[in-house]
Protein backbone atom coordinates (compact mmCIF):
# COMPACT_ATOMS: atom_id res chain seq x y z
CA UNK A 1 0.00 0.00 0.00
CA UNK A 2 1.00 3.64 -0.47
CA UNK A 3 1.75 5.98 2.43
CA UNK A 4 1.18 9.62 1.47
CA UNK A 5 1.78 13.05 2.98
CA UNK A 6 -1.25 13.74 5.22
CA UNK A 7 -3.16 17.00 5.63
CA UNK A 8 -0.59 19.61 6.73
CA UNK A 9 -2.94 22.17 8.25
CA UNK A 10 -5.13 25.06 7.13
CA UNK A 11 -3.31 27.43 4.81
CA UNK A 12 -0.18 25.23 4.59
CA UNK A 13 0.66 24.11 1.09
CA UNK A 14 4.06 22.51 1.50
CA UNK A 15 6.68 21.37 3.99
CA UNK A 16 10.34 20.42 3.99
CA UNK A 17 11.51 16.91 4.85
CA UNK A 18 13.82 17.20 7.86
CA UNK A 19 14.66 13.52 8.24
CA UNK A 20 13.55 10.14 6.92
CA UNK A 21 13.47 7.70 9.83
CA UNK A 22 12.99 4.39 8.03
CA UNK A 23 14.67 2.43 5.25
CA UNK A 24 13.51 -0.27 2.81
CA UNK A 25 13.17 -3.55 4.68
CA UNK A 26 12.25 -1.95 8.02
CA UNK A 27 9.21 -3.29 9.85
CA UNK A 28 6.82 -0.62 11.11
CA UNK A 29 3.68 -0.58 13.22
CA UNK A 30 0.59 1.59 12.92
CA UNK A 31 1.37 5.24 13.78
CA UNK A 32 5.15 4.73 13.69
CA UNK A 33 6.81 7.91 12.43
CA UNK A 34 8.27 7.44 8.95
CA UNK A 35 9.63 10.96 8.48
CA UNK A 36 9.63 14.40 10.09
CA UNK A 37 8.55 17.54 8.25
CA UNK A 38 9.15 21.20 8.94
CA UNK A 39 6.25 23.51 8.25
CA UNK A 40 5.75 27.13 9.30
CA UNK A 41 8.30 26.90 12.14
CA UNK A 42 6.78 23.67 13.44
CA UNK A 43 7.70 20.04 13.03
CA UNK A 44 5.16 17.41 12.04
CA UNK A 45 5.49 13.62 11.84
CA UNK A 46 4.39 11.46 8.91
CA UNK A 47 2.82 8.39 10.56
CA UNK A 48 2.39 4.96 9.04
CA UNK A 49 -1.26 4.16 8.44
CA UNK A 50 -0.65 0.42 8.55
CA UNK A 51 1.72 -2.18 9.91
CA UNK A 52 4.09 -3.98 7.59
CA UNK A 53 7.46 -3.87 5.84
CA UNK A 54 8.79 -0.82 3.98
CA UNK A 55 9.30 -1.70 0.30
CA UNK A 56 10.53 1.67 -1.00
CA UNK A 57 11.06 5.29 0.09
CA UNK A 58 10.12 8.10 -2.29
CA UNK A 59 11.34 11.13 -0.34
CA UNK A 60 14.67 12.28 1.11
CA UNK A 61 15.91 14.97 3.48
CA UNK A 62 15.59 18.44 2.01
CA UNK A 63 12.72 17.60 -0.34
CA UNK A 64 9.74 19.95 -0.51
CA UNK A 65 6.52 17.96 -0.24
CA UNK A 66 2.80 18.67 -0.23
CA UNK A 67 -0.39 16.87 0.76
CA UNK A 68 -0.98 13.66 -1.16
CA UNK A 69 2.61 13.10 -2.33
CA UNK A 70 3.90 9.53 -2.04
CA UNK A 71 6.16 8.90 0.95
CA UNK A 72 6.69 5.16 0.85
CA UNK A 73 5.21 1.88 -0.28
CA UNK A 74 4.42 -0.69 2.36
CA UNK A 75 3.85 -4.41 2.27
CA UNK A 76 1.03 -4.49 4.76
CA UNK A 77 0.31 -7.28 7.20
CA UNK A 78 -3.35 -6.30 7.34
CA UNK A 79 -3.36 -4.02 10.38
CA UNK A 80 -4.40 -0.48 9.55
CA UNK A 81 -4.92 2.69 11.52
CA UNK A 82 -8.32 3.18 13.05
CA UNK A 83 -8.55 6.66 11.59
CA UNK A 84 -7.61 7.38 8.02
CA UNK A 85 -5.88 10.71 7.41
CA UNK A 86 -7.78 13.32 5.48
CA UNK A 87 -7.79 12.28 1.88
CA UNK A 88 -5.45 14.09 -0.45
CA UNK A 89 -6.66 15.43 -3.78
CA UNK A 90 -7.07 12.62 -6.33
CA UNK A 91 -4.03 13.12 -8.54
CA UNK A 92 -5.10 10.33 -10.90
CA UNK A 93 -8.18 12.17 -12.11
CA UNK A 94 -7.33 13.80 -15.42
CA UNK A 95 -7.64 17.56 -15.28
CA UNK A 96 -10.50 18.93 -17.35
CA UNK A 97 -9.41 21.39 -20.01
CA UNK A 98 -10.03 24.98 -19.01
CA UNK A 99 -12.80 26.46 -21.15
CA UNK A 100 -11.83 29.27 -23.47
CA UNK A 101 -12.25 32.70 -21.90
CA UNK A 102 -15.72 34.11 -22.27
CA UNK A 103 -15.83 37.04 -24.67
CA UNK A 104 -15.29 40.31 -22.88
CA UNK A 105 -18.67 41.66 -23.99
CA UNK A 106 -20.46 38.78 -22.26
CA UNK A 107 -18.59 39.00 -18.98
CA UNK A 108 -19.10 42.30 -17.20
CA UNK A 109 -16.63 43.06 -14.45
CA UNK A 110 -18.24 42.50 -11.07
CA UNK A 111 -17.26 43.35 -7.53
CA UNK A 112 -16.05 39.78 -7.13
CA UNK A 113 -13.31 40.33 -9.66
CA UNK A 114 -12.61 43.93 -8.75
CA UNK A 115 -8.96 44.87 -8.54
CA UNK A 116 -9.78 47.09 -5.56
CA UNK A 117 -10.33 44.02 -3.38
CA UNK A 118 -7.49 42.85 -1.12
CA UNK A 119 -7.78 39.78 1.09
CA UNK A 120 -6.39 40.34 4.58
CA UNK A 121 -6.42 37.61 7.22
CA UNK A 122 -6.25 38.37 10.93
CA UNK A 123 -4.30 35.11 11.37
CA UNK A 124 -1.89 35.59 8.49
CA UNK A 125 -3.27 32.59 6.56
CA UNK A 126 -3.69 32.73 2.76
CA UNK A 127 -7.11 33.03 1.06
CA UNK A 128 -9.16 29.83 1.39
CA UNK A 129 -9.31 27.75 -1.79
CA UNK A 130 -8.61 24.28 -3.12
CA UNK A 131 -5.07 22.88 -3.47
CA UNK A 132 -5.50 22.67 -7.25
CA UNK A 133 -6.36 26.36 -7.56
CA UNK A 134 -3.53 27.29 -5.21
CA UNK A 135 -1.10 25.27 -7.34
CA UNK A 136 -2.37 26.87 -10.53
CA UNK A 137 -1.99 30.34 -8.99
CA UNK A 138 1.56 29.55 -7.92
CA UNK A 139 2.50 28.32 -11.38
CA UNK A 140 0.98 31.30 -13.18
CA UNK A 141 1.84 34.03 -10.69
CA UNK A 142 -1.83 34.82 -10.01
CA UNK A 143 -2.39 36.77 -6.78
CA UNK A 144 -5.26 35.02 -5.00
CA UNK A 145 -5.44 37.82 -2.45
CA UNK A 146 -6.94 40.02 -5.20
CA UNK A 147 -9.86 37.63 -5.79
CA UNK A 148 -12.93 37.80 -3.58
CA UNK A 149 -14.26 34.28 -3.05
CA UNK A 150 -17.97 33.53 -3.39
CA UNK A 151 -17.87 30.00 -2.01
CA UNK A 152 -18.69 28.91 1.55
CA UNK A 153 -16.75 30.99 4.04
CA UNK A 154 -15.35 33.19 1.27
CA UNK A 155 -13.64 30.25 -0.43
CA UNK A 156 -12.30 31.04 -3.92
CA UNK A 157 -13.90 28.86 -6.60
CA UNK A 158 -12.78 28.20 -10.17
CA UNK A 159 -15.62 30.48 -11.32
CA UNK A 160 -14.15 33.30 -9.23
CA UNK A 161 -10.77 32.74 -10.87
CA UNK A 162 -12.31 32.81 -14.34
CA UNK A 163 -14.20 36.02 -13.60
CA UNK A 164 -11.01 37.62 -12.31
CA UNK A 165 -9.04 36.52 -15.37
CA UNK A 166 -11.77 37.93 -17.62
CA UNK A 167 -11.57 41.25 -15.79
CA UNK A 168 -7.78 41.33 -16.20
CA UNK A 169 -8.14 40.50 -19.88
CA UNK A 170 -10.70 43.26 -20.37
CA UNK A 171 -8.42 45.80 -18.75
CA UNK A 172 -5.36 44.65 -20.67
CA UNK A 173 -7.06 44.96 -24.06
CA UNK A 174 -9.22 48.01 -23.36
CA UNK A 175 -8.57 50.82 -25.88
CA UNK A 176 -6.11 53.29 -24.45
CA UNK A 177 -8.17 56.22 -25.76
CA UNK A 178 -11.21 55.25 -23.70
CA UNK A 179 -9.79 56.75 -20.53
CA UNK A 180 -6.61 58.64 -21.36
CA UNK A 181 -6.41 60.44 -18.06
CA UNK A 182 -7.47 57.58 -15.82
CA UNK A 183 -4.70 56.72 -13.37
CA UNK A 184 -3.77 53.14 -12.71
CA UNK A 185 -5.65 51.72 -9.72
CA UNK A 186 -3.69 51.94 -6.51
CA UNK A 187 -2.92 48.67 -4.80
CA UNK A 188 -3.50 48.44 -1.07
CA UNK A 189 -0.71 45.88 -0.80
CA UNK A 190 2.81 47.24 -0.18
CA UNK A 191 4.96 46.92 -3.26
CA UNK A 192 8.08 44.81 -2.97
CA UNK A 193 11.00 45.91 -5.11
CA UNK A 194 12.58 43.22 -7.22
CA UNK A 195 15.73 41.75 -5.76
CA UNK A 196 18.83 43.40 -7.18
CA UNK A 197 21.57 41.12 -8.47
CA UNK A 198 24.62 41.00 -6.23
CA UNK A 199 28.14 41.54 -7.46
CA UNK A 200 30.43 38.57 -8.01
CA UNK A 201 32.09 38.48 -4.59
CA UNK A 202 34.46 35.73 -5.71
CA UNK A 203 36.39 38.41 -7.61
CA UNK A 204 37.51 39.83 -4.27
CA UNK A 205 38.42 36.61 -2.50
CA UNK A 206 37.28 33.16 -1.40
CA UNK A 207 33.57 32.73 -0.68
CA UNK A 208 31.24 29.98 0.49
CA UNK A 209 27.55 29.63 -0.39
CA UNK A 210 24.95 27.98 1.78
CA UNK A 211 21.24 27.62 1.04
CA UNK A 212 18.89 29.19 3.57
CA UNK A 213 16.82 26.65 5.45
CA UNK A 214 13.07 26.70 4.93
CA UNK A 215 12.69 27.93 8.51
CA UNK A 216 15.09 30.83 7.91
CA UNK A 217 13.25 31.69 4.69
CA UNK A 218 9.94 31.72 6.57
CA UNK A 219 11.37 33.95 9.30
CA UNK A 220 12.74 36.34 6.68
CA UNK A 221 9.41 36.45 4.85
CA UNK A 222 7.36 37.06 8.00
CA UNK A 223 9.65 39.80 9.32
CA UNK A 224 9.85 41.51 5.93
CA UNK A 225 6.05 41.48 5.68
CA UNK A 226 5.60 42.80 9.23
CA UNK A 227 8.16 45.58 8.76
CA UNK A 228 6.57 46.72 5.47
CA UNK A 229 2.99 46.43 6.71
CA UNK A 230 3.28 47.98 10.18
CA UNK A 231 4.47 51.52 10.98
CA UNK A 232 6.64 50.73 14.00
CA UNK A 233 7.31 52.93 17.01
CA UNK A 234 9.57 51.77 19.84
CA UNK A 235 9.60 53.30 23.32
CA UNK A 236 12.21 52.62 25.97
CA UNK A 237 12.08 52.60 29.76
CA UNK A 238 14.01 51.16 32.70
CA UNK A 239 12.21 49.19 35.41
CA UNK A 240 13.60 49.09 38.94
CA UNK A 241 13.63 45.38 39.81
CA UNK A 242 15.66 45.56 43.04
CA UNK A 243 12.79 44.38 45.25
CA UNK A 244 11.66 41.85 42.65
CA UNK A 245 15.12 40.25 42.57
CA UNK A 246 15.16 40.02 46.36
CA UNK A 247 11.72 38.41 46.26
CA UNK A 248 12.86 35.98 43.58
CA UNK A 249 16.00 35.00 45.50
CA UNK A 250 13.93 34.03 48.54
CA UNK A 251 11.49 31.95 46.48
CA UNK A 252 14.02 30.09 44.28
CA UNK A 253 14.76 27.23 46.79
CA UNK A 254 11.05 26.47 47.19
CA UNK A 255 10.61 26.28 43.41
CA UNK A 256 13.74 24.17 42.94
CA UNK A 257 12.29 21.55 45.30
CA UNK A 258 9.43 21.26 42.81
CA UNK A 259 11.82 20.94 39.86
CA UNK A 260 10.91 24.44 38.65
CA UNK A 261 13.25 27.26 37.61
CA UNK A 262 11.93 30.63 38.73
CA UNK A 263 13.29 33.10 36.17
CA UNK A 264 12.68 36.81 35.69
CA UNK A 265 10.72 35.89 32.55
CA UNK A 266 8.00 34.31 34.71
CA UNK A 267 7.62 37.59 36.60
CA UNK A 268 7.46 39.40 33.27
CA UNK A 269 4.66 37.16 32.02
CA UNK A 270 2.48 38.01 35.00
CA UNK A 271 3.32 41.72 34.83
CA UNK A 272 2.53 41.82 31.11
CA UNK A 273 -0.91 40.29 31.62
CA UNK A 274 -1.71 42.73 34.42
CA UNK A 275 -0.74 45.62 32.14
CA UNK A 276 -2.64 44.23 29.13
CA UNK A 277 -5.81 44.16 31.23
CA UNK A 278 -5.39 47.91 31.82
CA UNK A 279 -4.59 48.57 28.16
CA UNK A 280 -6.70 46.16 26.04
CA UNK A 281 -5.71 47.83 22.74
CA UNK A 282 -2.31 46.14 23.12
CA UNK A 283 -3.99 42.73 23.31
CA UNK A 284 -5.72 43.14 19.99
CA UNK A 285 -5.42 42.86 16.21
CA UNK A 286 -6.27 45.33 13.47
CA UNK A 287 -8.45 44.02 10.63
CA UNK A 288 -7.39 46.12 7.64
CA UNK A 289 -10.15 44.73 5.44
CA UNK A 290 -13.01 45.79 7.73
CA UNK A 291 -11.24 48.66 9.53
CA UNK A 292 -12.08 47.02 12.86
CA UNK A 293 -10.14 46.35 16.04
CA UNK A 294 -10.41 42.81 17.38
CA UNK A 295 -9.98 42.82 21.15
CA UNK A 296 -8.96 39.45 22.57
CA UNK A 297 -10.35 38.36 25.90
CA UNK A 298 -7.63 35.78 26.38
CA UNK A 299 -3.96 36.24 27.24
CA UNK A 300 -1.74 33.96 25.16
CA UNK A 301 1.84 35.21 25.24
CA UNK A 302 4.30 34.33 22.49
CA UNK A 303 7.81 33.61 23.74
CA UNK A 304 10.63 34.31 21.27
CA UNK A 305 13.09 31.41 21.65
CA UNK A 306 16.57 31.41 20.11
CA UNK A 307 17.40 28.00 18.64
CA UNK A 308 20.18 26.58 16.47
CA UNK A 309 17.69 26.60 13.59
CA UNK A 310 16.47 30.19 14.02
CA UNK A 311 13.90 32.18 15.94
CA UNK A 312 10.79 30.26 17.03
CA UNK A 313 7.88 31.81 18.93
CA UNK A 314 5.93 29.15 20.87
CA UNK A 315 2.86 30.32 22.77
CA UNK A 316 2.03 30.01 26.47
CA UNK A 317 -1.75 30.07 26.72
CA UNK A 318 -3.98 31.54 29.43
CA UNK A 319 -1.13 33.12 31.35
CA UNK A 320 -3.67 34.93 33.53
CA UNK A 321 -5.10 31.63 34.76
CA UNK A 322 -1.82 29.91 35.65
CA UNK A 323 0.26 30.10 38.81
CA UNK A 324 3.90 31.16 38.88
CA UNK A 325 4.86 27.52 39.44
CA UNK A 326 2.82 26.36 36.45
CA UNK A 327 4.33 29.07 34.26
CA UNK A 328 7.87 28.16 35.41
CA UNK A 329 7.38 24.52 34.46
CA UNK A 330 5.64 25.29 31.16
CA UNK A 331 8.20 27.90 30.13
CA UNK A 332 11.06 25.44 30.64
CA UNK A 333 9.20 22.69 28.79
CA UNK A 334 8.18 24.70 25.74
CA UNK A 335 11.62 26.33 25.41
CA UNK A 336 13.31 22.92 25.48
CA UNK A 337 10.89 21.49 22.91
CA UNK A 338 11.47 24.49 20.65
CA UNK A 339 15.25 23.96 20.75
CA UNK A 340 14.82 20.22 20.13
CA UNK A 341 12.48 20.87 17.16
CA UNK A 342 9.60 19.13 18.86
CA UNK A 343 7.21 22.06 18.54
CA UNK A 344 3.92 21.36 16.78
CA UNK A 345 1.90 23.79 14.69
CA UNK A 346 -0.61 24.22 17.49
CA UNK A 347 2.21 25.42 19.78
CA UNK A 348 3.02 28.50 17.67
CA UNK A 349 -0.47 29.79 16.88
CA UNK A 350 -2.84 32.12 18.70
CA UNK A 351 -0.53 34.55 20.52
CA UNK A 352 -2.08 37.90 21.47
CA UNK A 353 1.20 39.57 22.55
CA UNK A 354 4.87 38.59 22.27
CA UNK A 355 7.82 38.80 24.68
CA UNK A 356 11.42 38.74 23.43
CA UNK A 357 13.91 38.50 26.31
CA UNK A 358 17.53 38.93 25.18
CA UNK A 359 18.84 39.63 28.66
CA UNK A 360 20.60 36.29 28.77
CA UNK A 361 22.68 37.32 25.76
CA UNK A 362 24.01 40.39 27.55
CA UNK A 363 22.37 43.09 25.41
CA UNK A 364 20.58 46.26 26.49
CA UNK A 365 17.73 47.99 24.72
CA UNK A 366 16.79 47.01 21.16
CA UNK A 367 13.94 47.49 18.67
CA UNK A 368 11.88 44.28 18.31
CA UNK A 369 9.60 43.87 15.26
CA UNK A 370 5.89 43.39 15.91
CA UNK A 371 4.74 39.84 15.23
CA UNK A 372 1.80 40.44 12.85
CA UNK A 373 -1.19 40.15 13.32
CA UNK A 374 -0.42 41.28 16.86
CA UNK A 375 -0.03 45.00 17.47
CA UNK A 376 2.76 45.09 20.05
CA UNK A 377 5.84 43.27 21.32
CA UNK A 378 8.01 43.75 24.40
CA UNK A 379 11.78 43.45 24.23
CA UNK A 380 13.75 42.96 27.44
CA UNK A 381 17.49 43.45 27.85
CA UNK A 382 20.03 42.52 30.50
CA UNK A 383 19.51 44.05 33.93
CA UNK A 384 22.26 45.73 35.90
CA UNK A 385 23.08 48.22 38.63
CA UNK A 386 22.32 51.85 37.92
CA UNK A 387 22.89 54.97 40.08
CA UNK A 388 19.59 56.48 41.21
CA UNK A 389 18.97 59.70 43.16
CA UNK A 390 17.32 58.93 46.51
CA UNK A 391 16.77 62.20 48.29
CA UNK A 392 20.21 63.71 48.82
CA UNK A 393 21.97 60.40 48.25
CA UNK A 394 22.84 58.43 45.16
CA UNK A 395 22.17 54.71 45.53
CA UNK A 396 22.59 51.81 43.15
CA UNK A 397 19.49 49.93 42.12
CA UNK A 398 18.96 46.90 39.87
CA UNK A 399 17.25 48.03 36.68
CA UNK A 400 16.02 46.20 33.62
CA UNK A 401 15.75 47.87 30.16
CA UNK A 402 12.38 47.55 28.44
CA UNK A 403 11.71 48.15 24.72
CA UNK A 404 8.09 48.33 23.57
CA UNK A 405 7.38 48.27 19.82
CA UNK A 406 3.82 48.81 18.60
CA UNK A 407 1.65 49.45 15.55
CA UNK A 408 1.33 53.23 15.32
CA UNK A 409 -1.78 52.94 13.13
CA UNK A 410 -3.82 51.84 16.14
CA UNK A 411 -1.72 52.85 19.15
CA UNK A 412 -0.69 56.44 19.85
CA UNK A 413 2.60 57.41 21.47
CA UNK A 414 0.86 58.55 24.66
CA UNK A 415 -0.79 55.15 25.05
CA UNK A 416 2.55 53.46 24.44
CA UNK A 417 4.11 55.59 27.16
CA UNK A 418 1.30 54.72 29.58
CA UNK A 419 1.65 51.00 28.85
CA UNK A 420 5.40 50.81 29.38
CA UNK A 421 5.18 52.98 32.52
CA UNK A 422 2.42 50.79 34.02
CA UNK A 423 4.41 47.67 33.14
CA UNK A 424 7.45 49.04 34.98
CA UNK A 425 5.24 49.86 37.98
CA UNK A 426 3.85 46.31 37.96
CA UNK A 427 7.40 44.92 38.12
CA UNK A 428 8.53 47.40 40.76
CA UNK A 429 5.58 46.63 43.05
CA UNK A 430 5.18 42.96 42.18
CA UNK A 431 2.54 41.13 44.20
CA UNK A 432 4.47 38.71 46.43
CA UNK A 433 1.31 36.65 47.07
CA UNK A 434 1.57 35.34 43.49
CA UNK A 435 4.62 33.32 44.55
CA UNK A 436 2.60 31.32 47.05
CA UNK A 437 1.49 27.86 45.99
Amino acid sequence: MDIKIPFLGDGIDSATVIEVLVSPGDTVAVDDTLAELETDKATAPVPSTAAGVIESIQIKSGDTVSQGMLVATLKSDGASASATPKAAPAAATPAQPTPAPTPVQAAPVTATASSAYQYVSSTGSPPPTSPSIRKMAHQTGLDLARIQGTGNGGRITIEDVRAHMTMLQARAFAPAASSPAAPAPASSAPSTPAAKPLPDFSKFGSIRKEAMSSLRQKIASNLHSAWNRIPHVTQFHDADITDLMTMRKKAVPKYEKKKARLTVTVFLLKAIVETLKKHPQFNASYDEATQEMIYKEYYHIGMAVDTDNGLIVPVIRDVDKKSMLELSLELADISERARDRKIGLEDIQGASFTLSNLGGLGVGQFTPIVNHPEVAILGVGRGGLKPVQDGKEVVYRSTMPLSLSYDHRVIDGANGARFIYDLAQSLESFDASLLKE
